[in-house]
């Protein structure tokens, strides 16, 4: 059950309020927001400033998990050119940068949630 909460962006205390407040776009260049605190429970969400530098480093492991996926895919299924594997790689570390933000964000919160 957590695991799809982490997914949804749910607050970690309540599982119910919304973490961020727009879904953001990678397309438009525009990134998710996050809320403060969640609306239903008034959890803080940024525990202490700079909370999330932490997130960074699951955002990176998202994305080469994603880019490996996408190599391994295009390379041995497809057996497309080198040029087009690194076009593909390239485009879907792009086109995911504001879902692994999200996710990367809600799975820092996640990790070190305590119930306050």
């Amino acid at each position: 059950m957590t695991a799809i909460n982490i997914f949804k962006g749910k607050c970690p205390n309540c599982k119910t309020g919304n973490i961020f407040s727009s879904n953001g776009n990678s397309i438009l260049f525009r990134m998710p927001e996050m809320r403060k605190i969640c609306k239903n429970c008034n959890y803080k969400f940024e525990v202490e400033p700079g909370f999330f530098y932490g997130a960074m480093f699951v955002s990176y492991a998202l994305a080469c998990a994603q880019m490996i996926a996408c190599f391994v895919i295009t390379w041995a299924i497809l057996k497309i050119p080198i040029v087009y594997i690194f076009l593909s790689v390239v485009s879907i570390a792009l086109l995911s940068s504001a879902f692994n933000f999200r996710l990367s964000r809600t799975i820092w919160m996640y990790l070190f949630y305590k119930k306050r």
